[in-house]
């Protein structure tokens, strides 16, 4: 998934320049990114930095990636303010556990607190799956 061109160089270099190709240019197909180096002498020092350099911008979509991945995440979460709660207990003077997305009761509320949430997972899948 690379393309590595070799050209001569251009710039000031004396005789030397015009009898060898050791500028490099390297493009990395699948993102288009083109990366050339025309600084060294020898074409495998040309080859070594533009390889550094197409390493590090390919490094940095990626990571421009994943904040934006991260970005969308966090754009999708609520604040947590009174009235954003998921699930209401209560406990006393009667036993009960409330979905406020679902509206789903139970009245086992110690299941409950011992982590038995399928059936509120199970509503809550189902509603988004309607919606």
């Amino acid at each position: 998934d690379l393309r590595v061109d070799t050209y001569r160089a251009t710039g000031a270099g004396g005789q030397h320049i015009n009898t060898t190709d050791s500028a490099v240019r390297i493009t990395h197909m699948p993102t288009g990114i083109v990366v050339q180096c025309q600084n060294q002498r020898s074409q495998h020092q040309n080859r070594a930095v533009a390889m550094n350099v197409l390493r590090s911008r390919l490094y940095e979509v990626e990571l421009e990636k994943r904040r934006a991945d991260t970005a969308e995440l966090e754009a999708n979460k609520q604040d947590i303010s009174f009235g954003s709660q998921i699930r209401n207990y209560v406990l006393a003077p009667y036993r009960l556990v409330k979905d406020a997305r679902t509206k789903l009761e139970r009245g086992d509320v110690d299941s409950v607190l011992a982590g038995d949430i399928d059936d509120f997972i199970k509503a809550y899948l189902l509603s988004r799956r309607a919606a």
